[in-house]
Order: C-alpha cells, then sequence, then structure tokens
C-alpha cells in the first residue's frame, strides 16, 4: 500500500472505532503502532528499529519511559509519546519528551493522541524542544500539504536534514494558516473594520458595523466555496492533480468520455469519492483510484480510464443512488439515504476494483 494509501486507510479505522479507545494503551496499540509501522514503515516488532516504553534517565529522574523510540543507524533519531485518543495535547503535559529530547540525539520529538500528531524540534534554541510543533498532521482532516514532509520521514525516504531546513518555514506557514482560519471564523472587530475600510467609504458606524457582519460572513463563505470548487475542477479535470492523485493515463478514443466545463463537482461528490478511495485501498494503489465528474454523474474510475469502473455517484438529484458495476460492466443504480452509505457496499466496491488489478 502506498504512503499517502496507508494514511487514510488508518484515518478511516480512527473514525470507525475512536469511541471504543478509551485508555493511553488501546491508543498506542490500535493507532499509533501502525501509524509507525505501515505509514513510516519501521519495523514495530524489532528492538533496532523501535523500542517500547525507552527508559529515558535524566539527572535525579530515574526510570522514567518514552513511548516509542525510532533508530537509525543505531542512534535514537525520534521520540513518541502518545496520550489517550482525544486528550489535549500540551507541551507542558509532555515533560519526560521534553527532559530527554534535551540530552539526547534525537532532532524529532512527537507528541499524538492518535488523531493529532504534533512534530517538534529545536528551532529557537538548540537541543530544547520548541514550545510550537513545526508540522501538524489531523487524521479526521487530513492536510496533503504536510503529506510530502512527513514522507521524509518514512524508514524509505528518510531525510532528516531536508525536514530541518524546511522545519521554520512549515511552522509559520501552519501558524498563518489558522490565524486566518480563525478569522474566517470568529471576524474580530479590528478584522472587519478593515475590510469594510476596503470598500466603504463613509464612517463605521455601529449600524454600518451590523450591517456588514452579515455580509463579510456571506463573502467569505462564497468566497471560500468558489475556491474549493476551483481547486477540485483543476484537479478532476486533469489540470494539476491534487496531492496523492494519479497522472492521467492515456486511453483510446473509444474509452475517453468527453468532461464539460461547465461542471460544478460538490462536497457530497468528493467526500463519497474519498470514502470510495478508502474501501478499494486494500485491493489497488491509492494513486491509481482517480474522479471524473461529468454533467449527469461523478465516475470513480481506476487508472483514470473509462473502460475500468469501480463506481458512479449520481448525487445531481433529490434521490442519492450509487451505481455499482457487474463483472460485465453493466451498471445497478443502488439508492442510498447518505453519502455515509457507501459503506455498506463496500465488498462490492472492493471486489470490482480487484477484477482490474493489478
Amino acid at each position: 500500500m502506498s504512503f499517502e494509501g496507508a494514511i487514510e486507510d488508518l484515518a478511516s479505522k480512527v473514525e470507525s472505532y475512536e469511541s471504543s479507545l478509551g485508555t493511553e494503551e488501546a491508543t498506542k496499540t490500535a493507532v499509533v503502532m501502525p501509524f509507525v509501522g505501515r505509514v513510516l514503515g519501521y519495523d514495530v516488532f524489532n528492538p533496532d528499529e523501535v523500542v517500547p516504553e525507552y527508559v529515558c534517565d535524566v539527572g535525579t529522574k530515574r526510570g522514567e519511559k518514552i513511548d516509542f523510540a525510532i533508530v537509525r543507524d543505531g542512534r535514537v533519531q525520534i521520540l513518541i509519546e502518545a496520550k489517550k485518543i482525544g486528550e489535549p495535547l500540551r507541551r507542558e503535559h509532555a515533560g519526560q519528551l521534553v527532559r530527554y529530547f534535551h540530552v539526547s540525539n534525537a532532532r524529532i520529538a512527537v507528541l499524538t493522541n492518535g488523531r493529532d500528531w504534533h512534530f517538534f524540534t529545536d528551532l529557537d534554541r538548540s537541543n530544547i524542544m520548541d514550545e510550537q510543533p513545526f508540522l501538524r498532521l489531523d487524521l479526521a482532516d487530513i492536510d496533503p500539504y504536510v503529506l510530502p514532509e512527513l514522507k521524509k520521514l518514512t524508514k524509505d525516504e528518510f531525510d532528516l536534514d531536508s525536514v530541518l531546513a524546511a522545519a521554520e518555514e512549515l511552522k509559520y506557514v501552519s501558524a498563518v494558516k489558522r490565524s486566518l482560519g480563525d478569522l474566517f471564523a470568529t471576524r474580530p472587530d479590528d478584522f472587519v473594520r478593515l475590510l469594510i475600510s476596503r470598500v466603504y467609504q463613509g464612517s463605521i458606524t455601529v449600524k454600518v458595523r451590523d450591517l456588514f457582519d452579515g455580509i463579510i460572513q456571506k463573502a467569505l463563505a462564497q468566497f471560500i466555496n468558489d475556491r474549493v470548487n476551483d481547486r477540485l475542477k483543476v484537479a478532476l479535470q486533469g489540470g494539476a492533480p491534487a496531492v496523492g492523485a494519479a497522472p492521467a493515463v492515456a486511453a483510446d478514443a473509444a474509452a475517453t468520455e468527453p468532461v464539460s466545463n461547465e461542471l460544478e463537482t460538490t462536497l457530497e461528490e468528493i467526500e463519497g469519492f474519498q470514502i470510495v478511495r478508502a474501501i478499494v485501498v486494500s485491493e489497488v494503489d491509492y494513486s491509481r483510484v482517480v474522479g471524473r465528474d461529468t454533467k449527469s454523474y461523478f465516475g470513480v474510475l481506476l487508472d483514470d480510464n473509462n473502460r475500468k469502473p469501480i463506481c458512479r455517484l449520481h448525487f445531481n438529484r433529490s434521490q442519492k443512488y450509487l451505481g455499482l458495476f457487474d463483472e460485465e460492466k453493466q451498471e445497478t443504480r443502488i439508492p442510498i439515504d447518505a453519502v455515509q452509505d457507501i459503506y455498506l457496499h463496500a465488498e462490492h466496491l472492493r471486489t470490482t476494483a480487484g477484477r482490474y488489478a493489478p
């Protein structure tokens, strides 16, 4: 399974059984170890690669343990401390991680609750773990921009120098993105006044402020929606593949279906596409599963080839349908009430995808 497919597969599992992970040990077993093993590619059962309960005596502190230490070339490179799933991640609650980072060879420290992963280094002061992470991964809302940097920490592509070189920019880009998110969500007074001053020439009275608050809220929502739709259209029509998307595979004229330039890919269609991708990664590589929108349906194909249809999403009507294919590639439309109902047909989707493999 590809790196991206492993992340998406683990994310779907976390969503499925998050409510059952009531302890830190359960979180480590069900999520953290699979992340280290399947996503990062280290052998969690080989103590020369992954050391569980790594003892880290520091000064008068004796017998403290780090949950996992990842070793490369006989040296500890990455330290991981895990909390119970859902528990807030705060640096001050990771005392032994902070203390041992100070005296170890490790340049990367990871604090996680299974769903959220915070990666730290020592940008601010040498050998002192930073207050803020340089990279954050949320398995419930994966940011594709962090994946290339995370991939540099995997066993096969480990490149610590490159990670550290990009860490400062990553740290501040992430911080700015979060600040923008807060501005859009909370619309503080100074932010609203700045926007009003750009479009309104009169005095900004309380009445004007109240009037523009609703206008700005609507404009921001439309702006975000427009940007999302523009990006999805470009990615799905082959102009610029999104992270993890497969490159277009040439097909003959009979196998190619024209794509309208007046399409509007909906968020429900994208959600359905991601669900199908997560389901079929057990049979085919994640990057081979490609979405293609048309006027009448959203198609999910293997290798971007119409001869290899996995399913169709008929979501542009009041009653949603999932189009499933048999061995003769004949489509049967199954009515569904919600996008999540796609999971009820997981076995059929896996069989269809597997039929086209390799």
